[in-house]
């Protein structure tokens, strides 16, 4: 044995070493692994080739595009550098004198057809969306880009452009036309430091709205503006108090809508708080990629796709810096300038900042008015530098730019929708109304311009005109007409003119994501919130507050009476088109977490025994004032805008009959000295049938489940 082993022997007799056919099977072995290493490196892109090229081309030394034998010659000294010439064809020499001074670092003329560069282009694509869809990437959403509201959001994704005097503060207005971004709380220039959110720079005061005010709403923050008239606003819902008839489907409500609380629950805006199969929606037709290239900047289309693909990356800041150089190189090219636009614009939304918003506004606003940028180049920014002002609340400005490019492309009839919703928003519901009709007259059919001219006939209280339009328009299935406002409005009419077909199209509009139920119709809501009807004190945790009102309410009702004296003109009546008939007046003393210190003189003591209460002050989707009904008068059914508050109605005089409220399908009657607990999110109805006048007190506050951040950052309502 010992022999065998100094010999090399095995055990068995046989040889030590490798035979012939395992040193084949080894073989074979280490082969197959070179090649699925190499198959792997391919398929799973694991080398990112056009990289290491990009970074070998930094010693391109001739200028050929490439880096070879000859670059490596030029970089020892063994060969003299060429000197470059600019890569422009023949016959765009005249057309851009200042490129002689120019190098180009791009190869020579490239053999590019009329396409867009794939980089600058879809980026774009993002932008060219269809009416009603959200142009704003806006993760703005109550700050985080919202509302608006994934999106930019400004801060409070409902302040409207435009505030109401101090006085003029509106309980619900259904008939408003803003854009919300996602959430943004009222914005005005000395407060620029907020970062990211709307601004509205026309007004120092909040916009007063409240329910049914927000009707219209996108997903851009912009201050909320309250108009008598109705105003267009992305998404909303209306109303306040409300009355009593009972619905024939009321087995269809939900009791409670009580979705276990999400970690950290955003705001759904509006117009994305849809499902995402809408049945009944056309297909949409296939859409010709934008041109944004013209003859020049396909010749520099290489360092174009490098600086885009930056941005593609992520890496926003090398992208802007990038851009930045190809601007200075070639001041005269359309796509570096919309290239630079677009990173500004991406910038603005990681950084939330509004002052690199404006920049990439002005430079959308360069890039369309260079000499020989492609159409669709202009088009596109200068609908993309539209948005953007909205977003920051310049309507005004918005509008011009929306002017310009109906004037710039006077056949496209989408342009001048969005014309249309400019005006709206502003208020200028004329202008919009013959911008519709326009439209209406060439295109007869087009869905968008019908539900918007519906809209606006709902406001001018042309109630049974305005239902075919919002109707046809919804049922048209077009782009933009799905959205849950003109369900809102469309079963509203319905339901003023005895049509009980008004509870299907809400049926239709909760199918469709835009309701939480038949019942519960507000459109800026936060997700998971708990949802019923009527509230008890317990349930609401409010028990102190409402012990402190039910305590003092003789106190809260002498100071209200004091306050009816019309000379002193504190009671104003409502506006917002929500009654029936008969005589509604309030007097407020806190809008959208605002103290009203002139308003509060008049009830000093009220106001004081509430600074204690920060859930109501400090509820800036809500109010808190008194309210005085007069016998004969009938508010329509409605709904509040958000869930994101609960109602309290304190009694102060109350007929012993006559005086009703029904929320959902449930009615109740008030009482002196009590309070009742609702959340307005829900459908609710008021009749006052009495011989004499009814005073309530009514004090909005966060619903409870809304965490401490969540009451910060939600914009005002």
């Amino acid at each position: 044995m010992a022999e065998e082993t100094k010999q090399g022997g095995l055990k068995n007799g046989r040889k030590g070493g490798l035979s012939g056919s395992s040193f084949f099977t080894w073989f074979m072995v280490i082969a197959l692994l070179g090649v699925w290493t190499s198959v792997a490196v391919v398929w799973f892109d694991l080398v990112d080739y056009e990289e290491v090229l990009g970074k070998l081309g930094i010693y391109d030394a001739d200028g050929d595009g490439d880096f070879d034998v000859d670059d490596a010659k030029v970089l020892l000294g063994l060969k003299e550098k060429p000197a470059p010439k600019p890569t422009v064809p023949p016959e765009e020499a005249d057309m851009y004198p200042w490129l002689e001074d120019q190098v180009l670092e791009s190869p020579g003329p490239q053999n590019i057809e009329d396409e867009v560069h794939e980089q600058v282009q879809s980026l774009d694509e993002t932008v060219y969306s269809e009416h009603g869809e959200n142009l704003h990437q806006e993760p703005e959403g109550p700050a985080e880009l919202q509302p608006e509201d994934h999106v930019l959001v400004g801060s409070d994704a409902d302040d409207r452009y435009e505030p109401k005097g101090t006085g003029a503060i509106h309980e619900e207005t259904e008939d408003s036309y803003h854009i919300e971004e996602t959430a943004s709380p009222v914005y005005s220039q000395d407060m620029e430091d907020m970062i990211y959110e709307q601004e509205n720079p026309d007004s120092s005061e909040p916009v007063v709205v409240d329910d049914a005010e927000r009707t219209y709403q996108e997903t851009d923050d912009v201050t909320y503006r309250d108009y008598d008239e109705q105003v267009y606003e992305p998404l909303q819902n209306e109303g306040t108090e409300s009355s009593d008839h009972a619905v024939d489907n009321s087995n269809t409500i939900l009791e409670e809508l009580h979705m276990p609380p999400a970690e950290e629950q955003q705001e759904v805006p509006p117009e994305t708080n849809k499902k995402a199969d809408e049945p009944g929606k056309k297909g949409k037709a296939k859409k010709k990629k934008p041109k944004l290239l013209n003859k020049f900047d396909k010749t520099i289309k290489a360092e174009l796709d490098a600086a885009e693909k930056l941005r593609k990356r992520g890496k926003i800041e090398e992208a802007v810096n990038a851009f930045e150089e190809l601007v200075r190189k070639y001041p005269q090219s359309p796509g570096a300038r919309y290239g630079k636009a677009q990173c500004e614009d991406d910038l603005a939304e990681k950084r939330r900042s509004n002052e690199i918003l404006r920049r990439a506004i002005e430079t959308y606003q360069e890039a369309a008015s260079l000499p020989d940028a492609p159409t669709d180049l202009v088009k596109l920014s200068l609908k993309r530098r539209s948005d953007r002002q909205q977003f920051l609340g310049h309507m005004r400005g918005s509008l011009l730019t929306l002017q310009k490019l109906v004037q710039l492309f006077p056949d496209d009839t989408s342009l001048k929708n969005d014309l249309g919703v400019g005006y709206l928003l502003i208020g200028d519901n004329d202008s919009a109304k013959k911008v519709y009709e326009e439209v209406l007259s060439v295109t007869p059919n087009d869905g968008f311009a019908k539900v918007h001219y519906g809209f606006i006939l709902k406001a001018q209280n042309k109630i049974a005109e305005s239902i075919p339009y919002l109707k046809e328009g919804i049922e048209s299935g077009d782009p933009g007409t799905d959205d849950g406002r003109f369900y809102f409005h469309l079963g509203d009419a319905m339901q003023r003119v005895g049509n009980k077909e008004a509870y299907r199209w809400y049926e239709l509009g909760h199918q469709r994501g835009h309701f939480a139920s038949v019942w519960q119709r507000s459109l800026y809501n936060v997700q998971g919130l708990k949802a019923q009807p009527w509230w008890t004190p317990k349930e609401t945790g409010y028990t102190e507050l409402v012990k402190s009102l039910e305590r003092n309410w003789k106190l809260i009702r002498d100071e209200g009476l004091a306050a009816m004296d019309k000379t002193q003109g504190l009671f104003l009546p409502e506006d917002e088109n929500l009654r029936e008939k008969g005589d509604w007046s309030q007097f407020t003393l806190w809008q959208q977490g605002r103290k009203n210190e002139n308003a509060c003189k008049g009830a000093p003591k009220t106001c004081s025994l509430l600074d204690k209460f920060p859930e109501t002050t400090g509820c800036r989707r809500g109010q808190i004032k008194y309210s005085i009904m007069h016998p004969g008068t009938h508010v329509w059914p409605h709904t509040g805008p958000t869930n994101c508050r609960l109602r309290m109605h304190l009694g102060l005089v109350i007929p012993k009959e006559g005086c009703k409220i029904r929320c959902a399908n449930e009615t109740r009657m008030w009482e002196e000295g009590k309070v009742l607990i609702f959340d307005d999110s829900f459908e609710h109805e008021v009749w006052q049938d009495a011989a004499s006048f009814r005073l309530i007190f009514i004090v909005d506050v966060w619903h409870p489940e809304l965490t401490p951040h969540q009451r910060r950052s939600l914009p005002a309502i």
